[in-house]
């Protein structure tokens, strides 16, 4: 398989690659585990002590380690919408809306344009059978769902596990107290519901299960369809979002850190058994396999506890734009194709996945729309002196930009009025100066050197100026943004209607 894909691609002088058609024989199977909230400090390649992680060491021993793998928000539902259509979410306005805000709700309106193109649309076309297994939470209006958006098949919740009918009902209630509460627009959330394909097959969920059905329906997947070029689209539902995740009854209680150790530790096993699974069937070589996480964890505030997750070494907390919501603990491996305990400390993002993997697998990546990842296979084989293909990568918090980098450096803008500024607090200025950090050695990001370097300060501040143009800012219409994808009769998810 390695000499295979080395012949796809001859990196030339100039930096591009030409590809000889494959065989679809020849196609590697692709994977993402994408867990929810994980933070860059929660598992032991990335420096955990606490969470026991062997599937994941030997994931790093026998692929590569990304230090600098970027998420483009915060929080889910953006996040996801991006690994998806390789673009930032802004452009496809899954940002932020006023029926929902940052994140879409049960009976929403608004989901994913069926129009965009998916990374599973791509590879369909390519010839790959395509699965989706675990949290969706990209609309859940049947137009909006997975099986419209590229994915033959679909079994998993169609938003966060956190969003239960009573969760509903409390939302509701803040409702009638603060105007600014997400409007449910008079219908009620229902009980969460599991679906397969578009049919609600339980309801409620029994989120302890979550991990273990969802590992053993992949495996079951992954059998069914070894034998052809597959895709699987894997977005474990833990840690997740509430402040004690769930997690099956095999694991409860064992870890060192309560219900977050026991969650982190189960899906360590559930990796472990996913790479068991493909070398059993002898496809190891042919598989890549990406471990990652849609934001870091949103970590309590008081220091030590680590009860709802670490992003140490890195500064913040999830659902904002430090680095520590940004920056995800990464791991590649593809044995045979990818180095074996190595490391990639370059910039790149959940948007790269769309464009690499339609280089890989002869695909076409869509020709009549912005796409705004990159082509990173020289990072993930370590091609040498392979570098992130960024020239600049923007950082949001719902509509309001907020920090820029390029290269080793992060600027965040001066703003008059910030949502959620990672760094409010640690002076009487901050939010409303510039910051400049090295974050590349300044890891924590804890020097500001914006007043040493006002030069890559004014780079980076026409970076922002660009952005805005093209992606939006707070009241701004970015003149390179698509529209969201809309429903005006949204209907609920219920078990009565599938039976």
């Amino acid at each position: 398989m390695k000499l295979r894909i080395k012949l796809l691609f001859v990196l030339t002088l100039s930096g591009s690659f030409l590809s000889a058609p494959a065989r679809e024989s020849d196609k590697p199977n692709f994977i993402i585990v994408y867990t929810d909230n994980l933070g860059y400090g929660d598992i032991e390649p990335f420096g955990s002590t606490v969470h026991r992680t062997p599937n994941l060491n030997r994931m790093a021993k026998e692929g590569r380690k990304f230090t600098h793998f970027c998420v483009t928000a915060g929080v889910c539902t953006p996040s996801r919408a991006s690994i998806m259509t390789g673009s930032y979410s802004q452009r496809v306005q899954m940002h932020d809306n006023p029926r929902d805000g940052w994140v879409l709700r049960p009976v929403s309106p608004h989901g994913l344009h069926p129009d965009e193109v998916t990374v599973a649309e791509v590879l369909k076309d390519a010839g790959y059978t395509t699965g989706m297994i675990g949290k969706w939470h990209l609309g859940d209006q049947l137009e909006f769902m997975p099986n419209q958006q590229g994915f033959d098949y679909f079994f998993g919740i169609p938003y966060s596990d956190d969003m239960t009918q009573e969760a509903g009902r409390r939302v509701a209630a803040r409702q009638k107290e603060n105007p600014r509460a997400p409007n449910l627009g008079g219908l009620a959330w229902p009980p969460l519901p599991l679906m397969e394909n578009e049919k609600v097959i339980e309801a409620p969920v029994d989120r302890d299960g979550l991990t273990k059905r969802y590992t053993e329906k992949a495996l079951e997947w992954i059998e069914e369809n070894h034998e052809k070029p597959f895709f699987l689209y894997f977005p474990q539902a833990m840690p997740g979002s509430t402040s004690k995740p769930f997690s099956s009854p095999e694991f409860r209680g064992k870890s060192k850190n309560g219900p977050w150790g026991d969650s982190i530790e189960e899906l360590d096993w559930s990796q472990g058994q996913l790479l068991d699974k493909l070398v059993e069937l002898g496809i190891a070589e042919d598989t890549l396999v990406i471990w990652t996480s849609d934001n870091g964890a949103p970590i309590n505030r008081t220091p030590g506890d680590i009860s709802r997750g670490s992003n140490q070494p890195l500064h913040g907390r999830g659902y904002t734009t430090a680095e520590g919501a940004f920056r995800v603990p990464t791991l590649m491996w593809w044995p045979g194709t990818i180095p074996a305990d190595s490391e990639c400390g370059e910039l790149c993002t959940t948007m790269d996945l769309l464009p690499t993997f339609a280089e890989i697998a002869g695909g076409k990546v869509p020709g009549d729309r912005i796409i705004d990842g990159k082509n990173v296979y020289p990072l993930l084989v370590g091609e040498e002196k392979a570098e992130s293909p960024y020239e600049a990568f923007f950082y949001y918090d719902g509509p309001q930009l907020q920090a820029v980098r390029s290269g080793p450096w992060k600027l965040f803008v001066p703003l008059e009025s910030f949502r959620n500024h990672p760094h409010f607090g640690r002076n009487d200025d901050s939010g409303k100066k510039p910051l400049l950090f090295n974050v590349v050695e300044d890891i924590a990001t804890e020097n500001d050197v914006a007043a040493e370097h006002p030069d890559i300060v004014a780079k980076l501040m026409k970076y922002a100026e660009d952005a805005r143009a093209d992606l939006g800012d707070m009241d701004q219409k970015g003149s390179g943004q698509r529209q969201i994808g809309t429903n005006e009769n949204p209907t609920p998810r219920l078990l009565s209607d599938s039976q």
